[in-house]
C-alpha cells in the first residue's frame, strides 16, 4: 500500500481524505495557498507545502506546483478531491508520466466523460437511455430554432463544457430558443473558454437521480445504489439523500446496470457517478453526465452501504480488486446530507466572508437510533476566504427510516450554531 499521499485540494474534502488515509496508516501531505496557511486541512495533515498566492489559478490549479510538492515530500499518489484539477485529464496524465499515481480514473476515461457531447455519444453506443436531442455543436441561433422545433418544446440549451448551472437555458418557443442560444454561447465562452452548445428535450417534473459506481483495474464493476439530489437552488444541489424515495427496486436495477455499462465502456477505474434526469411524470430516466471524481454527496452512499469510498479509491489506485460483488451491495436505512454554506440571507444568499466568530456543529455520534456526521474544513475563529467556495461543511445523518432521518436532521440543524 502507499505510504504517503498528497491531497491536491482544500477545505472539507481535504480533511475528509486525510481522515481515511490516517485510518489506513498512510501519511498525508496537504498543499495550501497563502490564504489557507491556517486552514484546518493544513493542521490535520502530516506535512504541508505552500503552493502560491490565494487565487486558485496561481495555487490549487497549477499542476507544476502540485507535482513539485509530490517530489519534494516523496508522495507516491495524489487524491484530487472534487473541483480544482479533479476532472482534468491532462493533470491525471502528467502525474502518470511522472510515476505518481492519480487516485481516480485513468486520463482517457476522464477525457471521454468530460465532454458532454462526446459522453452522450458514448452513452448511446453503450445502450444507455439518453434525452432526445441534437448532439453536435450548433452553428447559430437560426439553426437552434429549427432543431428546437424538430425536438419539440420545451427544450434545454446547454454548453458542452458547462457545469454548476452555468451555460444553461430553457426555451418554450422560437423567440426564447433564438435568444437563449446567443446568451448561452456568450456565457459558455466567458465561463469555460468553449462556446460549443447543444440542445435536448427539457424533461417535465425532473428529478436528479445519480448512481454511484466503482470499478477496478481487473474489470470488476458494481453500482452502489442511487442518491436523490432533486432539492436544488440555482441548479446547485442543497440536500441529498440515499436511497431515493422515488426509485423502486426495478428502476434501481435498470439505472444501475446502465451506469455500469457506461463505466465499462470507458474502462473506468475508481469511484464515479453517473447522473440521470428522471421524469416525475413518466418515470423515464435519461443520462445526463458522468462525474469522474468523488461527489460532494458521497457520504450518504457510505452510510447506507457501510463502505468508505475514499478508501476504495485508494485501494483501486494501488491496484487492488474490489472487495465486493453486486450481490453484496445492500441498502441499510436512510441517509441525508445538508450543505452548510457561508452566505448572507439579507443579500440574496450571496457568499459571505470574514471571521467565523462562532462555529459549533452538533456532536458526531453513532447511537442506537443512527448516525450524525459533520464533514468540515473550518473551525471556531477561522477565516472564510473570498477566494473559494462558500460551502464550509456538510451535515450528514443516518437512521433506519426516511422519517427518522428527517427528524434526526431537523434536530442536528437546530443544534448547529
Amino acid at each position: 500500500m502507499f505510504t504517503k499521499i498528497l491531497i491536491a485540494n482544500r477545505g472539507e474534502i481535504a480533511c475528509r481524505v486525510i481522515k481515511t488515509a490516517r485510518k489506513m496508516g498512510i501519511a498525508t501531505v496537504a498543499v495550501y495557498s497563502e490564504a489557507d496557511k491556517d486552514a484546518l486541512h493544513v493542521d490535520l495533515a502530516d506535512e504541508a507545502v505552500c503552493i502560491g498566492p490565494a487565487a486558485s489559478k496561481e495555487s490549487y490549479l497549477v499542476m507544476d506546483k502540485i507535482i513539485a510538492a509530490c517530489k519534494q515530500t516523496g508522495a507516491q499518489a495524489v487524491h484530487p478531491g472534487y473541483g480544482f484539477l479533479s476532472e482534468n485529464a491532462t493533470f491525471s496524465r502528467r502525474l502518470e508520466e511522472e510515476g505518481i499515481k492519480f487516485i481516480g480514473p485513468k486520463h482517457y476515461s476522464v477525457a471521454k466523460m468530460g465532454d458532454k457531447i462526446e459522453s452522450k455519444k458514448l452513452a448511446i453506443e453503450a445502450k444507455v437511455n439518453t434525452i432526445p436531442g441534437y448532439n453536435d455543436a450548433i452553428s447559430g441561433p437560426d439553426e437552434a430554432v429549427k432543431i428546437a422545433q424538430d425536438i419539440g418544446y420545451p427544450v434545454m440549451i446547454k454548453a458542452s463544457a458547462g457545469g454548476g448551472g452555468k451555460g444553461l437555458r430553457v426555451a418554450y418557443n422560437d423567440a426564447e430558443a433564438h435568444e437563449g442560444f446567443s446568451s448561452c454561447v456568450n456565457e459558455a465562452r466567458n465561463s469555460f473558454g468553449d462556446d460549443r452548445v447543444f440542445i435536448e428535450k427539457y424533461v417535465l417534473e425532473p428529478r436528479h437521480i445519480e448512481i454511484q459506481v466503482l470499478g477496478d483495474s481487473h474489470g470488476n464493476y458494481v453500482y452502489l445504489n442511487e442518491r436523490d439530489c432533486s432539492i436544488q437552488r440555482r441548479h446547485q444541489k442543497v440536500i441529498e439523500e440515499a436511497p431515493s424515495p422515488f426509485v423502486d427496486a426495478e428502476m434501481r436495477k435498470a439505472m444501475g446496470e446502465q451506469a455500469v455499462a457506461l463505466a465499462r465502456a470507458v474502462n473506468y477505474e475508481s469511484a464515479g457517478t453517473v447522473e440521470f434526469v428522471v421524469s416525475g411524470a413518466t418515470k423515464e430516466f435519461y443520462f445526463l453526465e458522468m462525474n469522474t471524481r468523488l461527489q460532494v454527496e458521497h457520504p450518504v452512499t457510505e452510510l447506507i452501504t457501510g463502505l468508505d469510498l475514499v478508501e476504495q479509491m485508494i485501494r483501486v489506485a494501488y491496484g487492488e480488486k474490489l472487495p465486493l460483488t453486486q450481490a453484496d451491495v445492500k441498502i441499510n436505512g436512510w441517509a441525508m446530507e445538508c450543505r452548510i454554506n457561508a452566505e448572507d440571507p439579507f443579500r440574496g444568499f450571496l457568499p459571505s466572508t470574514g471571521r467565523l466568530v462562532k462555529f459549533l456543529p452538533p456532536a458526531e455520534v453513532t447511537d442506537g437510533k443512527g448516525t450524525t456526521r459533520v464533514d468540515t474544513g473550518v473551525y471556531d475563529g477561522g477565516e472564510i476566504s473570498m477566494f473559494y467556495d462558500s460551502m464550509i461543511a456538510k451535515l450528514i445523518v443516518h437512521a433506519p427510516t426516511r422519517a427518522q432521518a428527517i427528524d434526526r436532521m431537523r434536530d442536528a440543524l437546530n443544534g448547529f450554531v
